[in-house]
This record gives structure tokens, sequence and C-alpha cells, in this order.
């Protein structure tokens, strides 16, 4: 029997239409979408060749991404905008390519890093290089060739600076940081002012000028800062500053504190200004030579215990002093007065490359290049330094390879000595070769290698940006409502 609200016609129609319609559009969206991946891979757009089955069946959703959603999504945020080796913009939309070819994909780095294209007289201007005639509005040395060269001796202790900026300069995506295009998609913006080098070849003013020009330098810096969006945005907290020679960015570091800075230790920073919450312990550059291929074990190291260094210091000196008269009759112990500079670097990596233990005494400031001097010489550093700060000590276990020893326990006669010599060969084998394990990550280079001094700064600069993200968050709590929500 029909149904007298439909006309007789219509289920017949209805029943062949419907599915002839919705095996079209089955048909025509398959040769699209086929068709849209032919034109992706094909060699001609891409300049890459078709990917084999192994690369293209490639899994990336393994790898961590923090990245923003991609612009076919339909939230409407954009790609990250990276940039590769040579400085240029990265196409965001070619990350799959570009890992089928072999590069590493930027979001597998550890943080994402923006760099202020600052005038060269913050940076590389301090060692004497211009921009080439022809290219004046330069701002940075082509990388093409061999970097401008960093002061030797003992300028080179606080260089963190040059080998960071150098590094985001040639950030080719495959290590610890990625230099990205735009402020906007960075967790970290790095300041490229060689705040060390400042202080050490221009903190004194040059007659007749009565201000140095380091200080003019920092003054300039902050009105750089204090004008940029960036800065406006989050109150500095995500900003990245190295002044890790402790008197360096004397003038600045007040004002500059939101900041996050790498630093050699605290020894002369207020607590408000400079702490283990907000700010990173860098390595010194060592200056002793790195013991490569390292054999002579406990009984091919026939001093006990080796000093390098001043006696006399304007803090920190009565310790050395007490220790000095208290060991230096001692048989298996050697002072060597002075600092690496003054004995060589060869004869004083010889010093500590036959000793089994190198005494690491405060002095002016808690922490000096000795402690990693002694590391890369792979000789048990004897750490007496009560308010030192390590680098790293949030993912190493120093005591695996170091002796702590209080200030007050150390001038105890017979402490010091009764300790070392009950130390034994077992023991120092096991911390020896703790050493030989760490030693690369107190290595600077140019380019930088995996876990090298380089990478281990920008990985625990990672490790604080979820401190940062927290604090730009909470600040921002009131902002919209202030302005009626716009």
């Amino acid at each position: 029997m029909s149904d007298p609200t439909c006309p007789p016609w219509r289920p017949a129609g209805r029943t062949l239409l419907l599915p002839l319609a919705a095996a079209t559009v089955l048909v025509a969206s398959t040769i699209f979408l086929f068709a849209a991946a032919g034109a992706r891979w094909r060699p001609a757009d891409a300049g890459l060749p078709v990917p084999t089955d192994a690369a293209a069946s490639t899994d990336f959703s393994a790898v961590p991404v923090t990245a923003t959603p991609s612009s076919n999504s339909t939230s409407g945020s954009k790609d990250l905008s990276f940039l590769d080796e040579n400085g240029q913009p990265d196409d965001p939309g070619g990350s799959t390519s570009t890992s089928a070819a072999g590069r590493c994909d930027p979001r597998a780095a550890a943080v994402r890093v923006f760099m202020y294209d600052m005038p060269p007289e913050f940076h590389f201007g301090l060692l004497g290089w211009s921009p080439p005639a022809g290219a004046e509005d330069a701002v940075w040395p082509d990388l093409a060739a061999p970097p401008p060269r960093y002061p030797g001796g003992l300028n080179q202790q606080h260089s963190v600076a040059y080998w960071l900026t150098l590094d985001l300069l040639s950030s080719s995506s495959c290590g610890a940081a990625v230099r990205v295009a735009d402020a906007r998609d960075a967790d970290l913006i790095f300041v490229p002012f060689f705040a060390s080098l400042s202080y050490n070849r221009h903190s004194r003013p040059v007659p007749p000028e009565k201000v140095s020009r380091d200080k003019i330098l920092q003054e300039k810096l902050v009105k750089y800062l204090m004008a940029r969006p960036e800065w406006k945005r989050s109150g500095g907290v995500d900003h990245v500053i190295v002044p890790h020679h402790p008197n360096s960015l004397l003038h600045a570091r007040a004002v500059l504190s939101p900041a996050v800075f790498v630093l050699s230790d605290f020894g002369r920073y207020h607590p408000r200004v400079a702490n283990l919450e907000k700010d990173v312990i860098a390595p010194y550059k060592h200056m002793a030579k790195t013991f490569v291929n390292d054999s002579s074990g406990f009984d091919e190291r026939p001093t006990l215990l080796y000093f390098r260094g001043a006696i006399y210091r304007k803090e920190g000196g009565s310790i050395r002093q007490e220790l000095y008269y208290m060991l230096k009759d001692e048989k298996d112990v050697y002072f060597a007065f002075g600092s690496v500079q003054d004995h060589g670097a060869s004869k004083a990596s010889q010093g500590m490359h036959s000793s089994k233990f190198c005494l690491n005494i405060a002095g002016d400031t808690p922490s000096s290049n000795r402690l990693f001097d002694a590391i890369v010489s792979h000789c048990i550093p004897v750490i007496i330094s009560d308010d030192i700060e390590l680098p790293y000590e949030d993912v190493l276990d120093y005591s695996k390879f170091s002796i702590f020893v209080r200030s007050s326990d150390a001038v105890k006669k017979g402490y010091l000595m009764g300790l070392l010599r009950g130390v034994s060969k077992q023991k120092w084998t096991s911390m020896w070769r703790r050493l030989k394990e760490v030693d690369k990550h107190y290595e600077y280079q140019y380019p930088s290698k995996k876990d090298d001094a380089v990478q281990m700064i920008w990985q625990a600069l990672a490790r604080k940006v979820p401190a940062i993200e927290l604090k730009v968050h909470r600040s921002s709590r009131f902002s919209k409502s202030d302005r009626g929500g716009k």
C-alpha cells in the first residue's frame, strides 16, 4: 500500500540518485587527494627527489612538538618560521620534504630562540669586525668564512656569549637550540651583547673621555631593549643576556634583572638581581689543554695534590694562605703560583695531567676556570668553596667526579691530606672514569657538537622555559581586561 504522504515517483528516484551522488563525490575526492599528493612530491616543484617508501613513511609523531598549529588548521594559527643555516627563513610548509632529505626537524630542538639583529658595536664590532664595502648595512659576518677570532689569554674564560651567538648564526636545526625568524614563535629572546669582552677591553675611560665605552654600550643596550615590543610584551623575563664575567654589565644589571642571566656565579650579584631560580650558570672556557685518549690512571699520576693560582687574593685569600702554609712541606703536594697564562697552557696542563687531585679554592669569587681546567685534565677536583654554584648541576651529580670539603674543615690540621690519602685506588679510578665521560660538557666549539658546553647551556635554558611561561601568563591575567578585552 502506498504512502499517501509521498507521491509514488519519489521513493524510486531517491533510492537511485542518492547512492549515485555519494559515489560520485567519493570518486572525485579520491582523485583530488591523489592529485594533490602527486603535486606535493613532484620533483620539479620541491627541488627534491621523490622520497623512498621508508622516508615517506617516517613517523614524526614520536618527536615532541610544542609548535603552534599549522596554517591548515581551522584554528587560524600560522606555521612556525625557522631560519636555516644561512640565516634565511625556512619554508614552514616544507618540513616533511626537508626531513625526508635527511635534515633535522627544527621542532625537535630543545628550545626555539629569536636573536635580535643588534648593531655590530654590541658584538662582533668589539672584535674589530665591520661590514665589508658594499654591504654597510650588514649586521653579522659571513660565516662562509672563518668567524672573527675571540682574543686569547684570560679573555677567553668568559667568551660564552661569543659561542652562543655563533651557534645561533649557524643554526641548522640539528642542535639543542634553533633560531626562529619571528619572535612570536620563540621560547626565548637572545640578546647578542658581548658584555664580558666589553668589560675586559673598554671598562676604563680613554682620556679625554669621561665615560667608558663599556658604560655607554650598557646605556645604549637598556634603551634598545626598553623600546622593543618583545621586551614590553614579557617585561623581559623571556630574554637571555650573558654577563659571564663577574664585573660585566655592572651599570645595567639591576634594570635588566628580569631577564635570564648566563653567569659564572652569583658572587657579585644581589640575590634580587641574580639567583638560581631564574638564571643559568655556565662553565668558564678552560685554559688547560684537554687530555685526549687519557690512559694515565692512578699509578701514572705521581703528584697527590696540585694547585695552580695566586695565594694572596683580595677576597678569599686567608684560606688559601692557611692551606699553603699547612701543605707546602708535604712531599706529594705541588703549588704552581700564577695563572695558566703565566705558566703557559702546556706546562700547566702537564702539572694537572700528572696529579691525582686538583685543588679548587674560592678566591675573589666562588668559582674560577681552575675547576674546568681540572675536569678536562681528568684530575679529580677538590672543591673548597662553600658558596659555589656549578653548571648543569640539576642534571649532573658532581659528587661522582669531585670531592667537596667545607672551608671550616679544610683548615683543620691534617684533615685534607688525611681525606685524600684515604681515597682508595678503586674509588679514585671510578671518579676518573666519570671525568672522562663528562669532560665533553665543558668544551666550547664552533660548530657546536652534541652535549658540548654550547648545547648544554641551551638545554639548561630550555629547562627554564616553563617557569618563564608561568611568569608571562600570570603577568597577563589582567592585561586584556584592563584594555576592555581587546
